[in-house]
C-alpha cells in the first residue's frame, strides 16, 4: 500500500498519472482561439533551433522576338532576398501539492488526479500562441522583438475605405448597403487588381461589431437578404474560382486600424503567402519535487512570429 506521507511514494504516483492527464487534455479543443483557422501553422524546424531562414524570390526578364539570325537571347533572373524568423522559448505549467496526490490516492478507480490545471496550462499555450499570429505581442500586450502579427504586419500599407456619398457617410452605420458593398469588394477585388491578378484573396477578416452589423442589415426594405449575405455570392473570389469566400469575425480588429479604428484585413489563405512557425508545440516535461510538499510538472514550447512571405496577397482597410 502507498504509505500517504512518503514523497517519493507520492511523486511515482504522480508520473503514473500524468501521461493519462496529457492525453486528455491534448483531446480537448478550443474554438474560440482562432490562430489555426486564420494562419497556416508549421511546426517542421527543427525544435531547438534559433532562427527559421527563407528566401522570397522574384522573377525578373522577358520573353522577346528575335530575329531568325538572332544571338542576343532575353535572359531571365531571379531576386531572392532572405529573411530570418527568430524564434523563441516559452514555457506555461501546472503542480499538485502533496496533499492532492495522496487524496487522490484514496479515490478509486486508479486513475484519479484532475486534469483541470493541465488543461489551464493549455488554454495558457493556445492563448499565447493565438495572441503573436495576430498581433506579434504577448497576451500582456508586450511587442516581442522581431515579431509582427496578421493584421499590424509592417510591410502592409493599410489604405482608408471611401467616403459615402453624404457629409457623414464615414462608418457603415452611416452608410447604404450599396456602399458598404463597395467597401467590401474594393478590398477583396484590390488584392487581385494590384497584383495584376496573380493574388486572389479568399479571406475576408472583419472586426465583431461590422460582421454583426452586416448580418443583419437588408440590401433594402424590401428584400430579406443581408448584406453579408450578397458579398458571399457576388464577389471576385467566388464568380472567379466558384468558392465561398471566407468570412469571419475577429474581436482583434476592431482597434487594429490607424487611430484605433476599425481595421479589415483581405489575403490568401496559403502557406506560400504566410505562416507561423511553432517548431516545438507545448510539451510537459516530467514532473519533479519542488519542495517538500510541491509537484511540478513544467512546460516548454518554442514558436516564431507569423511570417508574410507575398504581402502582395495582404491588404489593410481602415475606418470603416
Amino acid at each position: 500500500m502507498l504509505n500517504l506521507y512518503d514523497a517519493q511514494a507520492a511523486l511515482g504516483f504522480l508520473l503514473s498519472q500524468t501521461s493519462h492527464i496529457e492525453a486528455t487534455v491534448w483531446a480537448k479543443k478550443y474554438p474560440d482561439l482562432t490562430y489555426a483557422e486564420d494562419v497556416p501553422i508549421d511546426n517542421s524546424a527543427n525544435p531547438w533551433a534559433t532562427t527559421v531562414t527563407y528566401f522570397s524570390s522574384d522573377k525578373v526578364g522577358q520573353a522577346a522576338l528575335l530575329h531568325g539570325r538572332g544571338t542576343d537571347f532575353p535572359m531571365v533572373d531571379i531576386n531572392r532576398t532572405k529573411f530570418e524568423t527568430p524564434i523563441v522559448m516559452a514555457g506555461i505549467g501546472y503542480d499538485y501539492s502533496l496533499e492532492e496526490i495522496n487524496q487522490a490516492r484514496m479515490v478509486s478507480p486508479a486513475v484519479n488526479l484532475t486534469a483541470d490545471k493541465a488543461s489551464a496550462a493549455r488554454r495558457a499555450y493556445e492563448e499565447l500562441c493565438d495572441s503573436v499570429a495576430y498581433t506579434g505581442k504577448d497576451t500582456q500586450g508586450t511587442v516581442i522583438s522581431g515579431f509582427t502579427g496578421l493584421i499590424n504586419y509592417t510591410g502592409i500599407t493599410p489604405a482608408d475605405v471611401a467616403d459615402g456619398a453624404g457629409a457623414a457617410d464615414l462608418t457603415w452605420g452611416t452608410k447604404t448597403a450599396d456602399e458598404i458593398l463597395l467597401d467590401i469588394n474594393t478590398a477583396v477585388t484590390g488584392v487581385w487588381t494590384a497584383s495584376k491578378t496573380i493574388e486572389l484573396a479568399d479571406t475576408l477578416l472583419l472586426p465583431l461589431t461590422s460582421y454583426a452589423f452586416i448580418s443583419t442589415k437588408r440590401l433594402d426594405t424590401t428584400m430579406s437578404m443581408t448584406v453579408l449575405d450578397y458579398i458571399q455570392r457576388a464577389n471576385i473570389y467566388t464568380m472567379q474560382t466558384g468558392k465561398p469566400l471566407r468570412i469571419r469575425a475577429r474581436r482583434e480588429l476592431e482597434t487594429a486600424g490607424a487611430s484605433a479604428t476599425k481595421r479589415m484585413v483581405v489575403y490568401k489563405r496559403d502557406p506560400e503567402v504566410l505562416k507561423m512557425h511553432i517548431p516545438m508545440p507545448l510539451r510537459f516535461l516530467p514532473a519533479f519535487q519542488a519542495n517538500p510538499m510541491l509537484y511540478q510538472v513544467p512546460g516548454i514550447f518554442r514558436l516564431g512570429g507569423l511570417d508574410i512571405r507575398r504581402p502582395g496577397a495582404v491588404r489593410y482597410y481602415d475606418a470603416f
